[in-house]
């Protein structure tokens, strides 16, 4: 049971680091067609903002990853420790992985805010029902 609350986890973990793969496989050709001049004085946005929103997308979504996300791991993980990995919170583990690939899709594809928004908005009422339901594990509510 631990270990299927792990695979989520792991799940994520791989598709982040195909959003970081995918980032850097489009930044470095546009900055180099670009030919992007590396300041370490200028402000990031200021040396990349030259670069296609297309481009700078596909970093952006890399960045989500690194954020919420991070909260996700510290549930999940909590929950398998705890040996809470039943079927509804494994299927809402794997609810969360999928609508943030979605997400993800969605940014470094078309970046229809609205639409982005929305599944981000319910990837995170998953995350609150998922923290929820570990707060009650941990503190045997």
């Amino acid at each position: 049971m631990m270990h299927s609350m792990l695979q989520p986890v792991i799940a994520l973990v791989l598709w982040s680091m195909v959003m970081w793969a995918w980032l850097y496989a489009t930044r470095v050709p546009a900055m180099i067609g670009a030919r992007t001049k590396l300041d370490p004085n200028l402000p990031r946005d200021v040396m990349l903002g030259g670069l296609p929103p297309r481009v700078r997308w596909k970093a952006d979504n890399y960045n989500h990853l690194m954020e919420q996300p991070t909260l996700f791991y510290a549930t999940v993980l909590t929950l398998a420790l705890l040996e809470q990995g039943d079927a509804l919170n494994l299927g809402l583990a794997w609810a969360y992985v999928g609508l943030r690939v979605l997400h993800s899709l969605i940014q470094a594809l078309v970046n229809v805010i609205i639409v982005r928004f929305s599944v981000f908005m319910i990837a995170s009422g998953v995350l609150v029902i998922l923290a929820v339901r570990a707060a009650m594990a941990v503190f045997q509510v």
